[in-house]
């Protein structure tokens, strides 16, 4: 489903709860800044929610560049309440 470059690994999340969190996101949304960029809000396999940023690849499959936990500026997007607060 989706290659995990080394800085996925930076914050230490495991490759398992990764592919947790994007098969069962709460949300995608694509980048505003960059197309190929998709962003995905889901659980860990523990249940806590996770920040995951993708490369959408052509012929590919996907590459995570980016997981840790979910910070609270993303929790707009969880509510449905569109743009995230920077």
């Amino acid at each position: 489903m989706a290659e995990l470059h080394r800085a996925a690994r930076k914050h230490g999340v495991a490759s398992a709860d990764v592919r947790h969190a994007m098969e069962h996101a709460l949300v995608v949304a694509d980048s505003d800044e960059d197309p190929n960029k998709v962003l995905y809000l889901g659980p860990d396999r523990a249940g806590n929610l996770l920040e995951v940023i993708a490369i959408a690849r052509v012929n590919e499959v996907d590459l995570v560049i980016h997981a840790m936990r979910m910070r609270p500026a993303y929790e707009p997007l969880l509510r449905g309440m569109g743009d995230v607060d920077d």
